[in-house]
């Protein structure tokens, strides 16, 4: 008996096509030409996640530079710092606490400083 795939290939056309939705002209239209524009934004897509991560990291050490300059010290000394402190605290959550809570930033800089001292009186 011969099998018709009238519908299963209709229902994948239909998915990608609703997938597509949104761009223009044949890129919306064409099954072919849908088919390449799906598969490319997917990759964008994927590629964008990963980027996003770097895009914050990279916000938030611009942030805790320019306040660590405002308290004296450039963005590696305050790293180093912080190690030297032993402050576990990751650069998202010192960041927020710059911004929201600078008095309590202000307290995290004057251990970092100490520390820094202290390591460089033991040289």
């Amino acid at each position: 008996m011969r099998v018709k795939t009238n519908v299963p290939s209709k229902r994948k056309r239909k998915r990608f096509l609703k997938e597509a939705r949104g761009n223009y002209g044949g890129r919306r239209r064409l099954i072919r030409t849908v088919k390449e524009t799906i598969a490319r934004s997917r990759a964008y897509a994927y590629r964008g996640r990963k980027i996003k991560k770097r895009d914050y990291r990279s916000l938030w050490i611009i942030r805790l530079n320019a306040i660590a300059r405002e308290h004296g010290l450039r963005y590696s000394q305050f790293i180093h710092g912080l190690d030297l402190a032993k402050i576990g605290l990751n650069r998202k959550s010192l960041s927020e606490i710059a911004i929201n809570h600078p008095e309590i930033f202000v307290e995290i800089v004057a251990q970092v400083k100490a520390a820094l001292d202290k390591a460089v009186k033991t040289n």
